[in-house]
Order: C-alpha cells, then sequence, then structure tokens
C-alpha cells in the first residue's frame, strides 16, 4: 500500500484541471466531484450526473467512442469509481485516445457520511488502471506532479487514468442545476446537437 500526503486541495486541483482542459466535455461524477467542476466554472460542455453512483466512467467511454475527434474527461470521486470498477478495465480493452479519467481520492465515500472507502485500505486504483491496459496511468500526490500531469490535458494519447490523492475536507457545496433535460440539451448543443 503507497502511503502519501493527500494535501492537495480538490477545488484547486479541479480548478487547475478544467483551465487546462480546452474543449473538451467533461463528465462528472456523482456529488463532491459534480460541485468541484461546476465551482471551477459552468459551461454547456460539462455534464453532471446527479443520482448515477458508478456510471461517469462508462458514460465517459461512450462519448470518447461515440466521439473521437472530442476530448472527454471524466472528472469523480474514489467512492463513485470503485462502484465502477468493471469501467477500468473495458476502457483499458477499448482504448479510446482521447479519454482521461481523473479521480480525486481522498480516502473516504464522502456523500455517504465519509466512511472509509477501498482506498484507504490498500486498493490502488493507479496500479487497477495500469493493469487495466491504460496508455497512462498517474498517482498524483503534490504540486508538482499535478502540474506533470496537467501538461497531457486534453487528452489526445490515451486512455489516461489520474488518481489524485486529495484531502478528505469538504468544501461548501456549489450546487449546479438540478434539471436533467436542461443539462442533457444544453450538453448536446455543445456537441452540435439539437435538442431532444
Amino acid at each position: 500500500m503507497v502511503k502519501v500526503n493527500n494535501s492537495l486541495k480538490r477545488r484547486e486541483v479541479v480548478k487547475k484541471i478544467i483551465d487546462h482542459c480546452g474543449e473538451a466535455r467533461v463528465i462528472t461524477g456523482l456529488g463532491s466531484a459534480t460541485y468541484d467542476v461546476f465551482d471551477a466554472g459552468d459551461r454547456d460542455a460539462n455534464f453532471y450526473l446527479w443520482g448515477a453512483m458508478g456510471g461517469a466512467a462508462m458514460t465517459g467511454l461512450g462519448l470518447a467512442l461515440a466521439k473521437p475527434d472530442i476530448p472527454s474527461i471524466v472528472i469523480t470521486g474514489d467512492g463513485e469509481q470503485l462502484m465502477g470498477m468493471g469501467s477500468i478495465a473495458s476502457i483499458g480493452v477499448q482504448k479510446p485516445k482521447n479519454l482521461a479519467i481523473i479521480v480525486l481520492d481522498n480516502g473516504y465515500f464522502g456523500e455517504t457520511g465519509m466512511q472509509k472507502s477501498h482506498t484507504s485500505q490498500g486498493v490502488d486504483l493507479h496500479l487497477v488502471a495500469k493493469a487495466s491496459n491504460f496508455k497512462h496511468s498517474y498517482l498524483i500526490s503534490c504540486q508538482e506532479d499535478l502540474d506533470n500531469f496537467i501538461s497531457v490535458l486534453p487528452p489526445s494519447d490515451g486512455p489516461i487514468f489520474a488518481n489524485i490523492k486529495i484531502e478528505s475536507k469538504n468544501p461548501p457545496r456549489s450546487l449546479p442545476i438540478l434539471d436533467g433535460v436542461e443539462i442533457k440539451n444544453r450538453f448536446r448543443r455543445s456537441l452540435g446537437f439539437d435538442p431532444l
């Protein structure tokens, strides 16, 4: 088990990622990742998943395969990604060059009461991604690691996985719109499609 100093602040990390994602489409996992991305800057190209725990990476894979000319970034938490472990293997098999999965890993299930997650008990998502055939897998626990990772965004030589160790403190919630139809329609517009 890798011991790291979880001193990176989630909002600062996400802001830096969003500032470097260019025209990439961003899919967020349930809960804190959604609040963080919204706080970093709401845009039509953000797709906020509400109530779909474990589904962010597979949603990102579907988008990356459907739109291979558009970079796709999934930003989620360790708890949410643990609920969708099979997605890591599926992405490793499909190998989309335009996809990055970014896990904000605080070692807890923040949305359900701060129970310890598997990552605080020895599960290493970085190594899972590496073993699942991701082209690049990063374990990020300090500012220098983060700066090095940022240079590969938006993704074009993937799939890319980043396990970012962050502090466990949760900042105040910054809530995006909750209307699923509106989220879907504006995201479709960002892809050049009419709303349904």
